[in-house]
């Protein structure tokens, strides 16, 4: 299953599966700039096994993609992929979010069938 999809709207063009909020981009680059990396570095997100419900989510910062790596921008970050992760992925909305326990990022998967109290693993 490929990461990007197509629309009616402009056959041929591709666009990312994994959607990512405005709020959650500033939110990112906030981040890579307290820890002191300039704009070189992209966000990697992934899926790892583990984690209550059988897999978690992974944020992380890389400044190359890999040579398999399915590869976007969203506001000026680049966004790195890798063709397994994908494939859990595809649907996926990532926002940054406040609440009462505190702020962080949230993953809506719709083809989670399962999900553990934090939100931070899920079941397919």
């Amino acid at each position: 299953m490929d990461i990007t999809t197509t629309t009616p709207e402009t056959p041929g063009a591709e666009i990312p599966a994994l959607a990512i909020t405005s709020k959650a981009v500033e939110m990112v680059k906030k981040t890579r700039e307290q820890e002191g990396m300039d704009a070189s570095f992209g966000l990697r997100v992934a899926v790892m096994g583990g984690g209550c419900s059988g897999f978690q989510y992974a944020l992380d910062f890389e400044q190359e993609a890999r040579p398999t790596d399915q590869v976007f921008e969203v506001e000026g970050l680049k966004v790195y992929l890798d063709p397994i992760s994908a494939r859990y992925l595809e649907g996926v909305t990532i926002d940054y979010v406040f609440g009462m326990n505190g702020a962080g990022f949230k993953f809506d998967n719709p083809r989670a069938t399962g999900s553990c109290g934090c939100g931070h693993s899920f079941a397919v």
